[in-house]
């Protein structure tokens, strides 16, 4: 690509269906993926990693909480206006919050592919 491009919002494509969650894929380039997302409030998602992507989220709306760690005791949370990064092959998952749906761009900078599910973190021996 040489040159700067625009994708408007009714060219963004469906991303992979996912119940209570809504998202619309930008940009898949050459290891670079980018996308928005919308949740819905008190939704946990399943145990993933991005292989070899590093994860940037923008939250827009609503609170977003990340577990990972050994036996996902570690979480970090992000609001309206935060900037999170998740590093690649982190194990996490997302949880919303109870009162409102969480909306965030997504850019993912590695390789494919995008999600690695798993059954979840390692417990602490």
């Amino acid at each position: 690509m040489t040159r700067p491009i625009v994708v408007h919002p009714h060219e963004a494509t469906a991303g992979l269906p996912t119940p209570g969650m809504e998202r619309r894929q930008f940009f898949d380039l050459d290891g670079r993926w980018a996308g928005w997302v919308r949740t819905d409030a008190g939704a946990a998602g399943g145990w993933h990693h991005h292989a070899t992507n590093d994860t940037y989220v923008y939250v827009l709306a609503g609170a977003l909480t990340v577990e990972s760690g050994h036996g996902g005791r570690e979480s970090v949370i992000g609001g309206p206006g935060d900037f999170m990064f998740i590093p690649a092959q982190t194990i996490h998952r997302e949880i919303t919050g109870a009162d409102a749906d969480v909306e965030a761009f997504i850019v993912r900078v590695g390789g494919a592919p995008q999600v690695v599910n798993v059954d979840g973190p390692e417990s602490p021996s």
